[in-house]
């Protein structure tokens, strides 16, 4: 198995390059907090697997659960690429493998796409990845098949071509969650089989063209996005909402017309969508994206959403500014701040005693659910552990 260190090179080799400065060392400290509470997450996490079929959730998203658990394991930073699985984590993998279908998705029911992502990253962080390639290759083409092109087929005609949505039977849905999620899948499934040898030339491709198409259409910029919604007012210019076509967030009226306001969850999304599609640093879309994070970056609330979706937030913040390779951000007053040292002391300072995380403010988006939130949290700090 390639480290998680090393698939994150790899992914990023095609990927635009983020100016990024060196710390002081007094990161060594930083990362033994890290280390010491990701064992106590880890700890929480191998008590609730069940025993007997290997699932981490059984009745709300088993699958994609079960993989962001073993993506924690996987993750771990104390962990070696030749370390063998553990019992526990075999049977873990065993219950995503019984859940794969014929045409390459690995679900249960619902959300065949949420679920495939998750588990297509989970499967390539395994030291067993190779005895899967097989697996993998076929996931990878269920996500890319599932690249929503409506109304005329190979042409930008409808909002919501080129995104991903949950994967429903009519595939007439997409959102920005579902896409930064396969396009993250897909990023570290394209890095372990570029080793591969020719496997990929023969392999379909996600069309980018339309993916970044898609992501601008949910950003509030009046210069790339022409939706009706895109809102004007100055304080949500870069920030993104969760589809061309809809909102999880807050609309407000602006001139007898709904406009639909910028949050921050859905916004690293966003911009870590833009940089896995391939955009450069230095374009406009990017900048935008990032100084509208910068200008609302917090670590007391999602901002737009109050305490709604607040560890998904802190999760999607890490693997976006740790994508981005951005060790700091200027904030409104002219200050830099080091996200990684803030946010690794905001996770540490919320972690209970028994070593889970939960929103005990709101339960929107399963965030009362600890071993949701503890793989949440424990993925975000292996993203700032290994920018270390």
């Amino acid at each position: 198995m390639k480290s998680l260190s090393v698939l994150m090179a790899a992914a990023f080799v095609a990927a635009p390059v983020f100016a990024q400065t060196t710390l002081p060392d007094r990161n060594a400290s930083l990362k033994q907090e890290v280390q010491l509470s990701y064992k106590r997450g880890l700890g929480f996490l191998a008590k609730q697997q069940d025993p007997e079929t290997g699932a981490w959730a059984k009745d709300s998203e088993p699958v994609g659960i079960t993989a962001i658990a073993l993506a924690g394991f996987m993750t771990d930073p104390d962990r070696k690429p030749t370390d063998p699985l553990t019992a526990a984590e075999k049977k873990g993998y065993a219950f995503l493998l019984q859940n794969v279908h014929p045409d390459g998705g690995i679900y249960v029911k619902a959300r065949a796409n949420y679920n495939t992502s998750l588990a297509l990253m989970a499967l390539v962080l395994s030291p067993e990845a190779n005895d899967h390639q097989d697996v993998i290759l076929k996931a990878r083409r269920f996500l890319i098949g599932h690249q929503v092109d409506l109304d005329e087929k190979g042409k930008t005609d409808n909002p919501l071509d080129g995104g991903i949505g949950y994967g429903d039977e009519k595939g007439t849905h997409a959102d920005l969650s579902n896409t930064h999620f396969a396009l993250e899948a897909l990023k570290y499934a394209d890095a372990f089989l570029a080793d591969k040898g020719d496997v990929l030339k023969q392999e379909p491709k996600l069309n980018f063209a339309a993916a970044i198409d898609f992501i601008q259409r949910c950003q509030n910029r009046p210069e790339s996005n022409k939706q009706p919604w895109v809102s004007t007012d100055p304080k949500d210019l870069g920030g993104f909402i969760y589809g061309p076509t809809e909102t999880r967030g807050p609309k407000v009226d602006q001139n007898g017309r709904v406009a639909m306001r910028s949050y921050g969850s859905i916004s690293y999304a966003g911009l870590m969508s833009f940089i896995y599609a391939g955009l450069d640093k230095d374009d406009p879309r990017v900048q935008a994206a990032i100084t509208w994070l910068s200008e609302n970056f917090t670590l007391d609330e999602n901002p737009g959403m109050g305490p709604e979706g607040q560890f998904y937030y802190y999760h999607t913040m890490a693997k976006s500014l740790d994508a981005a390779k951005l060790p700091q951000l200027s904030l409104k007053d002219g200050k830099k701040i080091d996200w990684r040292d803030g946010l690794t002391h905001k996770l540490l300072d919320t972690q209970q005693g028994d070593g889970n995380w939960a929103n005990a403010k709101a339960g929107r988006w399963m965030e009362t659910d600890p071993v949701l939130v503890t793989g949440y949290v424990l993925m975000s700090l292996a993203h700032i552990y290994h920018g270390l």
